[in-house]
């Protein structure tokens, strides 16, 4: 009699329950007895809250009018907002040179868009242009000169200026921070003990101090008839407190980079600079993109501190808005407007620092 022959069984399919959405629910909901207890009382609470929200911020909100008058719906009243917009984008910037703000921020948008198409040539350029020749170019475009009226910094204000004062903070604090960084690693101790002295005392001290500093005593400390603009002494105190925060980091990234890398560099013949602009800080720079850009996002928020000096960011133009005897009574709906836009740029900025970690395959991502 001949020996049966093996035929495997076809492969069954996995559980209903393992897969798909009740697949899903199972294991991130409901996998345990505490879980389950929590997922319901998370589900308990939104229901308390997200209907009420809907209601006030939608159904029974105002979307047009004139006037406070117009808000008779008992839901929020955007039409403050819609009445306001233009002081909590531009600050008090006069409404005839308002386009050159439009222009500026326009161009950074049109010029800013080729970095994330990574067929355009050239973009090594274009990054040069924008580090070095785009900052010249906004600065006379906002300020004036070459023919535009001069528009004095006391004028800027609302999202022009936060945007300002966290894009000059972003692009000048990264460079010098790295510089930082290699000086408090390197072997020379008069260079070690001052980076590590800057850094300390920079890191020692909060923000609102250092704004304060710059505007209210530095100025006592110059020569008799030398006065600098409130809001470069502003960008200077943050350019200097963010420049230690980011050393930091980027010792951190340059740490992580093992000794092989610089061995291997030195037996290239490589110089220090040479070594360290093509090894080793790509690598370290690569590791710590989380770190840089969660730098990036606190400066962002950061900004709102400027008006303890006089100087009136988004959140600043909101709280004067709010003010005004004609719209008393709508701050909920101000501080609305005014988290939503921080919320928008901070989860752009963290998006984008995913996409990046992707595309360099710097570990897991989500």
């Amino acid at each position: 009699m001949a020996a049966d022959r093996f035929e495997p069984h076809p492969e069954l399919a996995p559980p209903a329950m393992t897969i798909g959405v009740v697949g899903w629910l199972r294991q991130n909901l409901f996998s345990s007895v505490a879980s389950s207890v929590l997922t319901l009382l998370a589900l308990y609470l939104l229901y308390l809250v997200i209907p009420p929200l809907i209601q006030w911020a939608i159904v029974n909100a105002n979307w047009f009018g004139a006037n406070r008058d117009d808000c008779t719906g008992g839901g929020a009243c955007w039409v403050f907002i819609a009445k306001r917009l233009h002081q909590f984008i531009y600050g008090f910037y006069p409404e005839a040179e308002r386009w050159r703000v439009n222009l500026t921020f326009g161009l950074l948008v049109v010029l800013m868009v080729p970095l994330f198409i990574r067929a355009f040539p050239k973009k090594v350029w274009l990054g040069v242009f924008l580090l070095f020749g785009y900052p010249v170019l906004a600065f006379f475009l906002l300020y004036g000169g070459f023919g535009l009226e001069r528009i004095a910094t006391d004028q800027w204000g609302g999202l022009m200026l936060t945007l300002v004062l966290s894009a000059v903070g972003m692009v000048a604090s990264l460079p010098l921070g790295i510089l930082l960084a290699l000086g408090r690693r390197s072997s020379m101790p008069i260079v070690r003990t001052f980076c590590v002295a800057f850094i300390e005392l920079w890191r020692g001290v909060p923000l609102i101090t250092v704004l304060f500093m710059s505007s209210v005593m530095l100025p006592l400390f110059l020569p008799e008839g030398v006065t600098l603009d409130k809001l470069l002494r502003a960008l200077i105190g943050i350019t200097l407190f963010e420049s230690a925060y980011m050393a930091e980091v980027v010792r951190g990234g340059l740490q992580a980079i093992p000794g092989g890398q610089y061995e291997a560099a030195k037996a290239l013949g490589l110089s220090f600079w040479k070594s360290m602009s093509l090894i080793v800080m790509p690598q370290a720079l690569k590791l710590v993109i989380p770190g840089i850009v969660n730098t990036f996002i606190a400066l962002f928020k950061d900004t709102t501190l400027v008006i303890i000096i006089g100087l009136f960011d988004l959140l600043g133009a909101v709280e004067a808005a709010i003010k005004d005897p004609n719209w008393l009574g709508y701050a909920i709906e101000g501080y609305v407007f005014a988290a939503l836009v921080f919320w928008v740029f901070c989860y752009g900025m963290s998006r984008y620092s995913q996409a990046l970690e992707r595309q360099l395959s710097t570990g897991h991502t989500r």
